[in-house]
């Protein structure tokens, strides 16, 4: 049985009610309600103008640049509306602190801009808030059932210092839509399928869907779960054909896709079906990731989810994080020794959100230098998301996102995980 050939969902009809919606399910309705008037004069079913970021001037530390790896004695930084004016060391800058504007003092600690996790899934404001705290200022969600995360990046625009920086991925693109064929009233004939989302007509619906009601990007998978200990992640459940359908509708909106993945058939399959990232992608073989160097698509390891599972308390999952964490470290190496792009993501879920940090000491324990490691969650995530202008850095005309930590991050990336001070658009961010 096939969905009806019907146009695309009207993304003015409803998008309104289904972001109101996202938005109690997120609790951001609560939160906006809250804010700071200048924050909360929009509702959150109401895509308005996004709040004005803060004042701030960090001073007395050592700047990180990720970009260069240099590295800035008694840095200042200026942060004017949440946006970097300046940015360098004290006696070049030529100018004094601005008047009336706050003073964060980070004498003896160093400076970074604020994390990118590009593979993270925040259903919640409070786990959105949470990521920020842990050091994630922008991120791209791998996913929510019910458009969570497009309310979650509304949030981010009103209130920033409560949300990272977001792109939404919307619902996810599987086979069985489960619940989930609840969160649009457009997805109901799905509903009819006996064999789930598998043909042209319904993949299409899917991401049209997404589309319309506001995802920035489109997430798909090729193959089952690793985290479900009765799917095996090498089974494939979607072919090139079925992938290169949803690359393609995706494309028509201006979208890029990213694909769970574990088996090289199914890796290979996505990427050639020309997917934007790979994720997860364990057992990537050295002819996928030579043609991921070819295209540029990203690989998105996601290193912190993989040990997770060596970690639980079910021994198919142990069994299988402890398989799986070596060959993906083995891949993650032979892909940066390939130049295939790397992103760092966590794939946080579940009401626990991982630090990014540790995302990156594990991709240093994969055999990347600490600087190279860094730059997998600032500067190389933030040009997947298209975030290159914005975040990754702080120089001018960047996002005022800041980390402070309590040492020198490429001798022990552990104090990445463990930040002093999180600044958000130029808002020191509230530990309590």
């Amino acid at each position: 049985m096939c969905v009806d050939n019907t146009p695309p969902p009207p993304g003015r009809l409803t998008r309104r009610g289904v972001l109101a919606g996202a938005a109690a399910l997120a609790g951001t309705s609560a939160v906006l309600a809250g804010a700071a008037p200048e924050a909360s004069a929009t509702s959150a079913a109401s895509l308005g103008s996004p709040g004005r970021g803060g004042d701030l001037v960090v001073e007395g530390g050592r700047l990180l640049d990720p970009l260069t790896g240099e590295v800035t004695e008694d840095a200042v930084v200026v942060i004017i509306g949440g946006v970097v004016r300046a940015a360098g060391p004290r006696g070049r800058l030529g100018t004094r602190t601005p008047s009336g504007v706050p003073v964060l003092r980070a004498h003896g600690q160093w400076i970074l801009p604020g994390l990118v996790d590009a593979h993270i899934h925040l259903n919640t404001a409070a786990e959105a808030r949470d990521a920020v705290l842990k050091g994630a200022t922008s991120a791209r969600s791998g996913s929510t059932n019910f458009y969570q995360d497009v309310a979650v990046r509304e949030l981010a625009r009103q209130a920033p210092e409560r949300a990272p920086r977001l792109r939404a991925a919307g619902i996810f693109v599987t086979p069985d839509l489960g619940d989930t064929i609840l969160a649009d009233p457009d997805l109901a004939p799905l509903a009819r399928l006996r064999e789930g989302v598998r043909s042209t007509e319904a993949l299409r619906r899917v991401v049209e869907v997404n589309l319309a009601r506001g995802a920035d990007t489109i997430k798909t998978r090729v193959n089952e779960r690793a985290g479900l200990p009765e799917q095996d992640p090498l089974v494939q459940v979607y072919d090139h054909e079925q992938l290169s359908t949803i690359v393609a509708a995706a494309r028509r909106g201006g979208k890029g896709v990213l694909c769970h993945s574990y088996s090289e058939k199914g890796c290979h399959d996505a990427v050639t079906a020309g997917i934007r990232s790979l994720e997860h992608g364990a057992f990537v073989g050295e002819r996928t990731l030579r043609e991921m160097r070819r295209r540029g698509t990203y690989f998105t390891p996601t290193l912190t989810a993989i040990a997770g599972l060596a970690e639980s308390s079910d021994p198919v999952l142990a069994e299988r994080g402890r398989t799986y964490l070596p060959v993906l470290k083995r891949a993650v190496l032979a892909a940066h020794e390939l130049g295939v792009p790397l992103a760092a993501g966590t794939d946080s879920s579940g009401g626990t959100v991982d630090p990014i940090g540790h995302e990156v000491e594990l991709m240093h324990a994969a055999g990347l230098p600490a600087l190279d490691a860094i730059r997998t969650a600032t500067t190389g995530a933030a040009k997947l998301l298209g975030f290159d202008s914005t975040a990754g850095r702080l120089a001018r005309g960047f996002a005022g996102d800041v980390l402070v930590v309590d040492g020198d991050p490429l001798a022990d990336l552990g104090v990445l995980s463990r930040p002093a001070r999180v600044v958000r658009a130029g808002f020191p961010v509230p530990t309590a």
